[in-house]
């Protein structure tokens, strides 16, 4: 499928392991030249996407990463801000210095990546666009992970200020996340019959996987969304069940519907 991004360079923060690896799959199968970006290169030496080593939250290491991209390539069409997550960590528990690591990666560092890569893509004919990949945590009680929460809905409030201040050069979006089925599920849902029963949950009836984010974000990268920036595409299979169609009494008619 020809969508446009033939030969686009991307850069796709966390882009090793988990949703990151799947964007970058979806990427090269549409012909970009993804670039993953993380602190250690992925466990497979053989992987054919391009790595380069950066810590996201070091401003001066994200500066040189975009020098060194734009100097090997000669340009930078793409950014994916995906770098981000959080252990479970109840609010109360958890020390200050924890809650401003989480939320200087999850929503600090976006911006940092985001201010470099504007830095080339305002002087280029066709400017540019950067995707933040964020979650559905940001949008409905993220307890456990409340700091992270918090971050991913600063994260798309900042997608809109800056696409309104970088419009019309450079388009900046958001893929709002639902549960993601990854290597790491396991350390969030618990074992297969854990991770069934959250897919269960959801009415698409599974978890989404890296490429189902990652045709999202291709699609916000592409020309096909010339015309889109400062949006937020939810890609959550249809969000959660409400629990009140399960502790309701009455006849569930919707339940008797399903297939």
């Amino acid at each position: 499928m020809d969508i446009g991004l033939a030969g686009k360079v991307v850069v796709v923060t966390g882009g090793v392991r988990g949703v990151g690896a799947g964007i970058c799959e979806v990427l090269t199968s549409l012909g970009a030249i993804p670039i993953a970006c993380a602190r250690r290169p992925a466990d497979d030496a053989d992987s054919l996407v391009e790595f380069v080593s950066c810590d996201v939250r070091d401003p001066d290491a994200v500066d040189a990463m975009i020098d060194r991209i734009t100097e090997r390539h000669g340009r930078l069409d793409g950014v994916v801000n995906n770098a981000g997550g959080s252990p479970f960590a109840p609010a109360a528990d958890a020390s200050p210095n924890f809650h401003r690591k989480i939320v200087e990666l999850n929503m600090l560092a976006p911006l940092v990546v985001a201010q470099a890569a504007y830095s080339v893509m305002r002087y280029q004919d066709d400017g540019g666009s950067i995707v933040n990949v964020s979650s559905v945590s940001g949008h409905r009680p993220s307890p456990g992970t409340a700091g992270y929460g918090a971050a991913k809905a600063g994260l798309d409030s900042l997608t809109g200020s800056l696409a309104v201040e970088w419009a019309p050069r450079v388009r900046i979006n958001s893929v709002i996340a639902g549960p993601v089925r990854t290597e790491q599920s396991e350390l969030h849902y618990g074992d297969e019959a854990g991770i069934a029963a959250v897919g269960a949950t959801i009415p698409m009836g599974r978890m989404a996987t890296g490429a189902d984010v990652g045709r999202a974000v291709a699609f916000l990268l592409s020309p096909m969304a010339d015309y889109i920036t400062g949006s937020t595409l939810t890609v959550h299979g249809g969000g959660e069940r409400p629990a009140f169609l399960d502790a309701a009494t009455t006849d569930n008619r919707w339940e008797q519907t399903r297939p």
